[in-house]
């Protein structure tokens, strides 16, 4: 790998599938250069772990319902035994009513992606056509150099 990686050839081919399957030396650092590399690209990026996602779909696009831990409490709300549940807004049409103006989209960036099955990777290389301004960056394990590949060959290798 070259002292200086400008990134041009990852943001190409991120234009390009919409999805990719990323491959991080586990001492890290290389996944901040390229994040830093997209925001200079004009991509606002999101930076979120794959672990406690649950329903994807849900989560990244559409309103669901939260509910606290109970840590062991009764409910002191009266009447309802069940307890309370929160409702957050999608975390990815969010990020997009906020975009500025002249940004190009919204690259979607998740870490520990290797304990995400194949239907959830199936929905998230399937989520840049649904959406364009969304791009997603899953990082699928650890190699010995930052290498990345469309995500749908990261399904097929798995």
């Amino acid at each position: 790998m070259a002292l200086i990686t400008t990134g041009n050839t990852l943001i190409r081919d991120l234009e390009k599938n919409g999805a990719l399957g990323v491959y991080v030396p586990l001492e890290g650092g290389f996944e901040g250069r390229y994040r830093r590399r997209l925001r200079a690209a004009g991509y606002i990026t999101l930076h979120i772990t794959a672990r406690g996602l649950g329903d994807l779909a849900a989560y990244l696009t559409g309103v669901h319902g939260v509910r606290p831990p109970h840590l062991g409490k009764k409910s002191t709300g009266s009447g309802a035994a069940v307890g309370y549940v929160y409702y957050v807004p999608p975390i990815v049409n969010y990020q997009l009513e906020q975009l500025p103006p002249k940004s190009k989209g919204l690259v979607l960036w998740i870490i520990e992606g290797h304990i995400l099955s194949d239907q959830e990777i199936e929905y998230l290389a399937n989520l840049p056509k649904l959406e364009p301004r969304v791009k997603v960056v899953i990082e699928r394990g650890g190699d010995r150099a930052f290498r990345w590949m469309a995500l749908e060959k990261t399904l097929l290798a798995s």
